[in-house]
C-alpha cells in the first residue's frame, strides 16, 4: 500500500471509533500493538487485538458513556501515518474526557500493525484513576 491508501485506512480507523461499532478494532491485525507514554494507567503496551480489547478498550467503556474521535491532520511517509486529533468523551458521571491526541501508526498488510500514542496524561490519571487504583 502507498502513503494515500494508508492516511485512506487511518483516518477510516480513527473517524469509526466509536464504543458501539467494530470500524477501528477490524482496521487492526491480529498482532498489533498499542503503545502509550507517560506514567498513568494505561502507560504500557497492549499486545493483540484481544488484549486491547479487554485491557484497553474495555476499561474506558467503563467510565466513558460514548466517544468521537476528530482528524485534525494526517501526515504519511512509507508505512507510517501521524494522526493530530481530538476526541470527545462525556463519562457516566457527567465529566468531559476531551483529549488531545499525536498518534504514530504503522501499517503492514493493509492493516493497523503498531500505535504509539502521546496524549494529556494528567486528564488519564484524572478521569480513569492512577495505576495503583
Amino acid at each position: 500500500m502507498g502513503t494515500s491508501e494508508n492516511k485512506a485506512l487511518v483516518r477510516k480507523a480513527y473517524e469509526g471509533f466509536s464504543l458501539t461499532s467494530t470500524v477501528f478494532i477490524d482496521c487492526l491485525s491480529e498482532d498489533a500493538t498499542w503503545t502509550f507514554f507517560g506514567n498513568h494507567r494505561f502507560a504500557e503496551t497492549f499486545n493483540g487485538k484481544q488484549d486491547i480489547q479487554d485491557r484497553l478498550l474495555a476499561p474506558i467503556v467503563n467510565v466513558v458513556e460514548s466517544f468521537k474521535f476528530h482528524v485534525d491532520n494526517l501526515i504519511a511517509e512509507g508505512d507510517q501515518v501521524v494522526v493530530e486529533g481530538r476526541g470527545e468523551a462525556p463519562t457516566k458521571d457527567g465529566r468531559a474526557y476531551n483529549n488531545t491526541y499525536c498518534i504514530v501508526v504503522t501499517v503492514r498488510d493493509g492493516k493497523i500493525s503498531q500505535i504509539r500514542e502521546y496524549l494529556d496524561t494528567e486528564l488519564i490519571t484524572a478521569v480513569f484513576g492512577s495505576r495503583e487504583q
